[in-house]
């Protein structure tokens, strides 16, 4: 089921999403490579940076799957979708938590790291149900443009198939 926000029939929230989750995961390895003690203040700094742009581009995310959510009729797949949401809001109030806790002095970083794991944990688990959403109850597929491509192709291929079968004669 085609969505609203899409751009050439390609939703834009599977688009942006990438941002947050590679920003939050690359915060966290900083936070593991800080822990060991090398250049601590370098890598707290790019942890701090990337945990904020993480947020940033989730509640651009936000946007995008709320406008996605809200074409979805009643019923299973919207109840599925609404548990992506939550677990999503979530994962953003974790790390906005984890964003404030840095900004004070810490007496040790097992808080924030700890924090750090749960958001990815939690980011993990919603992937998991975005995904189900996309590829099993097909949100924001479009499944006659991709009957129409299937077709492309396989004319595409069929007539250069009977190209070199006549170019071989």
């Amino acid at each position: 089921m085609r969505t609203a926000a899409s751009i050439a029939g390609h939703p834009i929230h599977v688009m942006v999403v990438a941002l947050p989750i590679g920003l939050w995961v690359f915060s966290l390895i900083c936070d593991l490579i800080l822990v060991t003690g090398h250049n601590p203040d370098l890598w707290f700094t790019v942890a701090y940076i990337t945990m904020a742009g993480g947020i940033v581009g989730a509640l651009l995310a936000a946007v995008f799957g709320l406008i996605d959510l809200m074409s979805l009729p009643r019923g299973h797949t919207r109840n599925l979708a609404l548990v992506h949401m939550g677990i999503n809001l979530a994962v953003v109030a974790i790390f906005a938590v984890n964003l404030w806790v840095r900004t004070g002095e810490l007496q040790s970083m097992l808080l924030p790291l700890g924090l750090s794991v749960l958001g990815i944990v939690l980011l993990g688990v919603s992937g998991w149900i975005g995904g189900e959403l996309v590829h099993v109850h097909m949100v924001g597929v479009d499944p006659d443009a991709a009957s129409r491509k299937a077709v492309d192709d396989h004319g595409t291929a069929a007539a250069r198939a009977a190209r070199d079968a006549h170019s071989h004669t």
